[in-house]
């Protein structure tokens, strides 16, 4: 690939146009992401269990479960913090409590404190029949310019 003409082309920087301030990044919008809702630090959203997702034993893969709760988390910071602010996960941890085999997964986040810059959640992933799937926990840090650099916002 790397002798291919042009194969680093598409290697950014990117520059991003995206609907709006609680709407998914490209990465999120690939796995079929879609936010239910985001407010007042809450934040519910919802992944399906495509093909694509699968890791080779056919489950769910745990990235994609990460992603999903990551995702979940920034989402219910941004609907805490002044919109169009850059921030970003500096640490996480997850727990895997049952595999996925099949249909849709539900996130659900909330910010649990705010410390100075940092905002720290928790979210948990519960799968079609409300089995508690996924545990995550994580610390968002807003920037000390939080001026967000090569994104248009359509909203």
């Amino acid at each position: 690939m790397a002798d291919e003409p042009d194969a680093y082309a598409n290697y950014g920087p990117h520059h991003l146009e995206l609907s709006g301030w609680l709407a998914c990044a490209p990465f999120e919008s690939s796995l079929g992401i879609e936010i239910v809702r985001a407010q007042d630090g809450l934040a519910e959203l919802t992944m399906p269990f495509a093909k694509t997702l699968a890791q080779g034993a056919g489950l769910m893969h745990g990235g994609a479960l990460c992603t999903l709760a990551d995702t979940a988390i920034a989402m219910a910071c941004k609907s805490v913090i002044v919109p169009y602010s850059h921030f970003g996960t500096v640490s996480m941890q997850a727990r895997v409590l049952r595999p996925v085999r099949q249909g849709i997964v539900t996130a659900y986040a909330r910010i649990l404190r705010r410390i100075d810059r940092e905002l720290h959640g928790t979210a948990e992933i519960v799968d079609a029949d409300g089995n508690r799937v996924f545990e995550f926990t994580s610390v968002n840090k807003l920037a000390r310019d939080t001026r967000l650099r090569n994104v248009t916002f359509l909203d």
